[in-house]
């Protein structure tokens, strides 16, 4: 056998095996930009009330030139009437309905945590410092709020909303 008749009978194996690597490469490349936008706070979470382990609302965190914000987008539960308001919020928030109202603000990526933002409890009109960080493959959200100091405060864990 001569080497351009081994050439060209192997030639049909070697594209084969190189589409394959490409489209292997392809879908690991896809797979990871998949991940890597998980690892993001941006997306809608079910928080979780503290006393009774039930589901309180839906916050979407949206970003914004590398800013997160979150919104209530809908009550669940005892908390779906679309026109409850904040009684206890005491800054400009006071009165608004609490449908659509931005709860984060201020919130940026810093390492695999996102801090310095702000967060609002509308349910005693609480603004605590916040910091948060997305856990178990992006499926959870843990959420601190504190005042002063980050270990005087408490967390919640949210679910992303599938």
């Amino acid at each position: 056998m001569t080497n351009s008749s081994f050439a060209a009978q192997w030639r049909p194996q070697f594209y084969k095996i190189g589409a394959r690597v490409c489209i292997a490469a392809a879908m690991f490349g896809s797979a990871s930009l998949a991940f890597a936008q998980s690892v993001t706070p941006a997306g809608v979470w079910k928080t979780i009330d503290d006393k009774t382990g039930k589901p309180k609302a839906l916050v979407t965190i949206t970003e914004k030139n590398g800013e997160y914000v979150g919104t209530i987008t809908k009550g669940l539960g005892e908390n779906d009437d679309p026109n409850r308001v904040c009684t206890a919020c005491t800054d400009a928030r006071k009165g608004q309905k609490m449908l659509g109202m931005e709860i984060i603000q201020g919130i940026r990526k810093d390492g695999d945590e996102f801090v310095g933002g702000k967060i609002l409890d509308p349910e005693n009109g609480m603004i605590y410092s916040c910091k948060m960080k997305v856990v178990d493959g992006g499926k959870k959200l843990e959420v601190r709020g504190f005042l002063g100091l980050a270990l005087l405060g408490r967390t919640q864990t949210w679910v992303r909303d599938e």
